[in-house]
């Protein structure tokens, strides 16, 4: 059975379609894994029954398909509704609350034959790189359970990991589908802003941060569930399709650490830089800093904070609601609802500025690369990193902060496995494209995936 879970959701896919291999075979070794796994793991989380999983399953082995994803399993970050289950947002506000209806990209993979088996746990309210909350506790890396896996689509990265999926749907405000996949030894990519459509509920034009995305086991697989879940929605003003592919070029432009501004942990700049070796034909330069730093981070703490302070803004205002939150999720609601008007708008001519200065480096550059993360997993009882090598860190998501450039601007970004370290864990690299470069860097994410294969070469230990 365990033959079937080592193929890409590709092969599965094409298995099924052809014949050979059954919806109900699938899962039957889907649920095998997670009964072997997900103890120990606590990375999905509200499992539904077997006995309706399996029933779904033989009735989709019955029908015809009825899309790319036909007798799939996959999980749904906690931070979606689907429709019949619980969306708790790992907050014991919310927890054991159903939804009553899919989010759109649920609904896309659910039409798309997918066959939604649970969620994945994430931090409360999706806040901060760190998988753990008052409702389901703690989801540790799969390298070593001592350590966390990151976040915030943290449990999706670890079910992903331990082969219990083999699609899962993240979200990225903050480099939540890149950091958990950098540490896991997986595939995440966050789309070009726009292309998976949010929340068709509330605000629908001002927060342009955090999107939907894909994470899986390869580059082929990204593509796969990313083709079911992007394309605009006549109900929302900012959709786009994606572009066809040009051709992944090769002029690979090296940001490290920003010209020496960003603190990272010693090992982490010259395996990510390393990693780049594996494309074939790639030429590396080693990029000066393009913008300041203190800008950047001046817009997107503003930008976030105003998001934060707007969705939480109801639960600040009710005095028993907010004592049940976790303080950083206070202090940043808090922080959002004190910014001016003029200070937001001060945030966005900061980003325009960038989105300027990015455009030009893409007419010289095909690619910009960076590593997921500054730290390597840090203890999972521990809420987030005071300091990276004595440079103290003034937020509890400072230490992230080599993932803003791409995220203040809506550039799309393919996480990919850059190794292991001299201390056996995994990390990632972010290759980072122009607008709209979506299928590009897919592309150039498989042909690095053939040369590497870092998921398949290397999986966790089952007994986490």
């Amino acid at each position: 059975m365990d033959d079937v879970l080592n193929m890409d959701a590709c092969a599965q896919a094409a298995a099924i379609a052809g014949g050979q291999l059954g919806a109900e075979e699938l899962m039957r070794a889907t649920l095998a894994r997670i009964e072997a796994v997900n103890g120990a793991a606590n990375a999905i989380v509200s499992l539904r029954s077997a006995g309706d999983l399996l029933a779904e399953a033989r009735m989709a082995d019955r029908a015809e398909a009825c899309g790319a994803l036909h007798g799939l399993p996959v999980a749904i970050k906690d931070l979606a509704n689907a429709r019949g289950l619980p969306t708790s947002q790992g907050s014991p506000l919310f927890a054991g609350q159903m939804a009553l209806q899919d989010d759109l990209h649920v609904e896309r993979m659910r039409a798309a034959g997918a066959i939604i088996l649970g969620k994945t746990n994430t931090p409360e309210f999706g806040l901060g790189s760190q998988t753990y909350n008052p409702v389901f506790g703690a989801t540790p890396n799969p390298y070593d359970a001592n350590l966390t896996c990151g976040g915030s689509s943290g449990g999706a990265a670890v079910a992903l990991a331990h082969g219990m999926v083999s699609l899962a749907d993240g979200s990225d405000m903050m480099g939540s589908l890149r950091n958990p996949a950098g540490w896991c030894n997986i595939y995440g990519m966050r789309p070009s802003w726009g292309t998976v459509p949010g929340d068709i509920s509330g605000d629908t034009f001002l927060h342009q941060l955090s999107t939907n995305g894909p994470m899986a086991r390869s580059p082929d697989d990204l593509a796969l569930l990313l083709e079911v879940m992007a394309g605009p929605d006549p109900r929302l003003p900012h959709g786009r399709a994606l572009e066809p592919a040009r051709g992944a070029g090769r002029r690979i432009g090296w940001l490290g650490d920003w010209d020496g501004v960003y603190p990272f942990e010693p090992g982490i700049l010259p395996l990510c830089k390393a990693a780049l070796g594996a494309i074939e034909g790639a030429e590396i330069h080693d990029l000066d800093a393009p913008f300041s730093r203190e800008a950047l981070w001046q817009s997107w703490i503003d930008l976030r904070s105003w998001a934060v302070g707007a969705s939480l803004a109801p639960m600040l205002a009710d005095e028993a609601m907010c004592a049940r939150l976790k303080p950083e999720a206070i202090w940043e609601a808090e922080r959002g609802a004190a910014l001016s008007a003029m200070q937001v708008h001060r945030a966005s001519v900061i980003r325009s500025e960038w989105f300027l200065a990015a455009h030009a480096l893409f007419e010289q550059y095909d690619v910009l690369a960076m590593p997921t993360a500054q730290v390597w997993p840090f203890a999972h009882d521990q809420a987030w990193p005071r300091q990276i090598n004595g440079v103290e860190m003034d937020s509890y998501h400072r230490w992230m902060e080599c993932v803003v450039p791409a995220s203040l601007i809506g550039l799309p970004v393919v996480a990919v496995p850059a190794g292991f370290g001299a201390n056996g864990l995994p990390m990632g690299l972010q290759l980072i494209g122009r607008r709209g470069a979506d299928r590009d860097l897919l592309e150039l994410a498989g042909q690095y995936h053939r040369a590497t294969g870092w998921p398949q070469a290397r999986p966790p230990m089952r007994n986490v």
